[in-house]
């Protein structure tokens, strides 16, 4: 066994990633982000090294009183961003917070409203995935093609109809809100719950630029602490409602977490303290910026979905490549040129073409972090017209990807503080 050969190949691998998607790559994965220098080094803290099972001061572990008190200063600060009286944040992604919430609004058997998948839903509100795991049933809601959303008025006689347990608004691809305040409405008066998952958005929701589903009559808001709001891989459960929140509180653990990887808490606190200072300037930018991409790239004669809708008001730009060969073609040739985006179903394909859809989705939040703006997004879109349409060489692309790429390598929007006061040792990222 050759251990220094092991070793020095477990080395070269992590810093070929670091220098290659932090340094060469323009990242539009939708669901990705960056955090900032100083919550990275929050991140490496001795807190990844500890257990603290249960709720803060209730813990069933001893040497657990830095991680009470830095958990509770998160939650403190999380709510506050959120505009919300409640947070639990032990859930250790946003599919985890949905469900331990769906376990506790329904049993098995139970019926559950979704959003149509052709508006977004994720695979966690479906058959497929967390509900199917639950044994609940997944009804979709009917869909408005013209709006590329629920449709309201058939909702609302189904709702009657079926009178399920919980409705499921957010999504995945996600480039329009859904009703909230409708389905709010509708879901209470049958006595139903409603669920948001705002993974995807809930930067923006905290950044203003998208509406605050509690506001809006959501019992239950559920992130991810990693998409626009650009923190630490996990998720959180958030409510205003006291009574459900504490039965799901309870359930988080011990049915779907013990630990919840603790050196968590503090990049999250810092994340949103740079989102109390910066988030709104964040969230509008990165709007802007989607919006910028979107134009630019029909412009050049991509088929961008919801052009009658303005195209996005998230994060998000979908475009249908079927015409230059498909989802899978067109994200791995991206990918081969450093530009990096996943296929995605779009609304008119079935599902079973998920393995080889019509769609690519995009997201501008990670490349907003560093700093790009509207004429970044332009010589983004131009860029993949060279590649896909003009069909120019990968390599000339590649080479004007990494020099464009190679003046954005600061992270923006963060605050600033002396990484030595934090530890002397500290390992610098391996570029």
């Amino acid at each position: 066994m050759d251990v220094q050969k092991d070793l020095e190949k477990i080395i070269e691998i992590t810093k070929t990633q670091n220098k290659w998607r932090r340094t060469e790559t323009i990242n539009l994965i939708a669901s990705e982000n960056v955090m900032s220098p100083l919550a990275e080094a929050l991140y490496m803290s001795d807190f990844m090294s500890r257990y603290a099972e249960g709720k803060p001061y209730k813990r069933f572990y001893q040497g657990t009183k830095y991680v009470d008190e830095i958990e509770t200063l998160a939650m403190e600060l999380m709510n506050e961003i959120t505009q919300s009286k409640f947070c639990d944040l032990r859930p250790t992604s946003g599919t985890i917070a949905n469900a331990a919430v769906f376990r506790v609004l329904a049993n098995p058997g139970d019926k559950a409203l979704i959003a149509p998948v052709q508006a977004g839903a994720h695979v966690s509100h479906t058959k497929f995935g967390t509900l199917g795991a639950l044994g609940i049933e997944h009804i979709e809601m009917p869909y408005d093609k013209e709006n590329m959303n629920v449709d309201i008025d058939k909702a609302s006689k189904m709702m009657e109809t079926i009178r399920p347990k919980f409705v499921v608004l957010g999504g995945s691809l996600y480039l329009f809100p859904h009703p909230t305040k409708e389905i709010a409405e509708l879901a209470h008066s049958v006595g139903a719950k409603l669920v948001y998952d705002a993974a995807h958005v809930y930067g923006l929701i905290v950044g203003k630029a998208w509406s605050n589903p509690l506001a809006e009559g959501a019992d239950f808001l559920n992130v991810s602490t990693h998409k626009t709001f650009p923190g630490p891989q996990g998720g959180a459960v958030f409510s205003n409602q006291e009574a459900e929140f504490k039965m799901v509180s309870r359930t988080i653990f011990p049915w779907f977490v013990s630990n919840h990887h603790l050196h968590r808490l503090p990049s999250t606190a810092l994340t949103a303290l740079e989102m109390k200072v910066y988030g709104e300037e964040y969230a509008s930018q990165i709007v802007k910026n989607a919006k910028a991409l979107a134009n630019s790239l029909a412009s050049y004669g991509f088929n961008v979905v919801g052009e009658h809708l303005g195209y996005t008001k998230s994060h998000q730009v979908a475009v249908n490549v079927r015409n230059l060969g498909g989802g899978t073609l067109v994200a791995k040739t991206l990918e081969e040129a450093n530009i990096i985006v996943n296929k995605n179903l779009l609304p008119d394909d079935p599902p079973e073409a998920v393995g080889d859809p019509s769609g690519i989705r995009i997201g501008v939040q990670e490349m907003t972090r560093y700093g790009m703006k509207e004429g970044e997004m332009q010589e983004i879109a131009l860029l993949m017209k060279e590649l896909l349409v003009d069909k120019k060489d990968i390599k000339e692309v590649k080479k004007k990807v990494i020099e464009i790429r190679s003046e954005f390598l600061e992270i923006k929007y963060a605050l600033d503080y002396d990484l030595s006061a934090i530890s002397s040792k500290r390992i610098p990222m391996l570029i």
